[in-house]
This record gives structure tokens, C-alpha cells and sequence, in this order.
């Protein structure tokens, strides 16, 4: 393993709550040794980059009910192909070398599991989203 890949796996947060068995598929266990500590490790780079697509957007989430703010962000990451994308190389740039290898494999059901984490994380983190003082005043 190459200096990058051990640094990289050294800065990852340990999940305790994450079991592993034998009888999981490799997209479940690729999900739950790789892409949700890589996930949880780059939440506040996620948080900021959906406030950067909010203001990138005119500010139209801030308008919205909280039923729509969660809507808004399922629409974000499934529908925006550049956001989506943009998402991706956020935790793509964080795999080992090895990981990549498994990733190329299977990337689409590999994508459609990374992209649902990020979800989730974003609309758990809703509270994070609120308007800014700045805006306020306006």
C-alpha cells in the first residue's frame, strides 16, 4: 500500500456502529468499510458546498417549507448532473487506490448508494441551512 493510501485510511473516522458480516454483498460492504466513513469524514466539506449551490441558486431553498428544503435537496444531488458529479470527486478523491479498483467494478450501483448517503447527511443537517444574517437584513 502506498504512503497516500495509509494517510488516507488514517484520517477516516471509525464508525462503531457498522457491523460486517459474511453473507453481505461487496456494493453493502464497500458501502460500510469505504463510502460511510469517507462520507462522514467530508460532512462539513458537503455542508459547505450545498450552501455554496443554495446561494449559486438565488437564495429559492431559503423560501421554502421544510417538506420542500428536503425535497430541494433530493432534487439537488439526483437531478443536477454537475452537482452530482461535483459530489462524486468529493469522495471518489478520497479512495485508496485499492478502493478505486473495486469502485470501477460496480460504480453505478456504487454511485447510486454514495449519492443516497449524501443525501441523507445534507437533510439530517437541514438545521445547518438556514438563512444568513446577511440575507436577512436584505
Amino acid at each position: 500500500m502506498t504512503t497516500r493510501d495509509n494517510q488516507l485510511l488514517a484520517v477516516r473516522p471509525v464508525i462503531l456502529s457498522i457491523k460486517i458480516s459474511d453473507n453481505m454483498s461487496d456494493d453493502e460492504r464497500f458501502q460500510n468499510i469505504t463510502l460511510r466513513p469517507i462520507i462522514k469524514l467530508q460532512n462539513d466539506l458537503f455542508v459547505a458546498v450545498f450552501k455554496n449551490y443554495i446561494t449559486k441558486h438565488k437564495n429559492v431553498f431559503y423560501q421554502l417549507t421544510i417538506e420542500k428544503r428536503l425535497n430541494y435537496i433530493d432534487n439537488a444531488i439526483h437531478k443536477d448532473i454537475k452537482f452530482r458529479n461535483s459530489l462524486k470527486g468529493i469522495v471518489i478523491g478520497q479512495f485508496t487506490t485499492e478502493e478505486y479498483e473495486l469502485y470501477i467494478k460496480n460504480s453505478s450501483a456504487l454511485n447510486k448508494r454514495m449519492m443516497n448517503i449524501v443525501k441523507q447527511r445534507l437533510q439530517h443537517n437541514i438545521q445547518l441551512f438556514e438563512m444568513p444574517e446577511v440575507l436577512k437584513a436584505v
